[in-house]
């Protein structure tokens, strides 16, 4: 007699039985319905934004954790950092000519944090780098994220080298954790820590993302006027949306290898 399966492990192969169209629908209804219970429970959408910037912080005390007590970087992407300072600097550029405020800090500590992983990666733990995993060309995302600022850029009053520097950390922020995604591709196999930093940076995308679209519904669409005109409010809440798409599919199988009792993430063929 074969013992029962448990829920999850129906589901999920049922989910990957069916095709390419269906598995899309069940994802944009599986996103509408967690933002309208996330409407419902969260009053303040603030707190969804405040919620993104303390999971994050969660997933770089994790990191934190695996280069300090594990010794090693096997499993990490140091263009995904290279990328990630790469935003906060300019972000961080933004913010001082543009508008200073608590994010300013925050994104102070992150840019921080980020360098010393960088440094840990490249000099201090380089023997455990898979150099030969981490093989995304930068300038696939670099340039056109730079292309597309130059096109598309906030119409605010600041300087145009500001609104573009704006535009260009807004792009490059969506699609920084690329080359991350390819080292886990490559491997097929993702150990615990870096499994729980990047399902970190998922959840807290998917919280930011949850927060711009609450804003926009209840203001009934005033904030993307607030925004500017033309593309760029648009292209806004596209990055958003683009963010959380990228990390939709290992997130799947991140919670289905935690409900499945294993330790050790295994991707199949085409996943990220």
């Amino acid at each position: 007699m074969r013992p029962p399966r448990r829920p999850i492990h129906a589901v999920s192969t049922w989910v990957r039985r069916q095709p390419p169209k269906v598995k899309a629908f069940l994802a944009v209804v599986s996103g509408m319905a967690a933002l309208v219970l996330l409407r419902v429970i969260v009053h303040d959408h603030d707190n969804l934004f405040v919620a993104a910037e303390a999971v994050h912080s969660i997933g770089i005390s994790v990191l934190i954790y695996k280069l300090m007590k594990e010794k090693t970087c096997a499993g990490l992407s140091l263009k995904s950092q290279e990328l990630t300072a790469l935003f906060l600097a300019v972000r961080l550029y933004c913010s001082f000519v543009m508008e200073y405020d608590i994010h300013t800090l925050l994104d102070l500590a992150t840019l921080a944090t980020t360098l010393w992983v960088m440094y840990m990666i490249r000099f201090r733990l380089r023997s455990s780098y898979m150099e030969d995993k981490d093989n995304f060309a930068l300038y696939y995302v670099v340039v056109p994220c730079a292309v597309l600022a130059f096109l598309i850029h906030p119409s605010t009053s600041h300087h145009i080298v500001n609104r573009i520097a704006w535009a260009f950390c807004v792009y490059l922020e969506a699609v920084s954790v690329l080359p991350q995604l390819r080292v886990m591709q490559n491997t097929k196999i993702v150990e615990p820590f870096t499994a729980h930093y990047v399902f970190a940076l998922g959840v807290a995308r998917f919280l930011s993302c949850a927060h711009w679209v609450l804003q926009v519904l209840d203001s009934r669409g005033h904030l993307l006027v607030a925004l500017g005109y033309g593309l760029w409010p648009s292209m806004v809440l596209i990055s958003e949306i683009v963010q959380t798409f990228i990390l939709a599919d290992f997130c799947y199988y991140y919670v289905k290898s935690v409900f499945g009792g294993q330790l050790v993430l295994r991707l199949p063929s085409g996943v990220v």
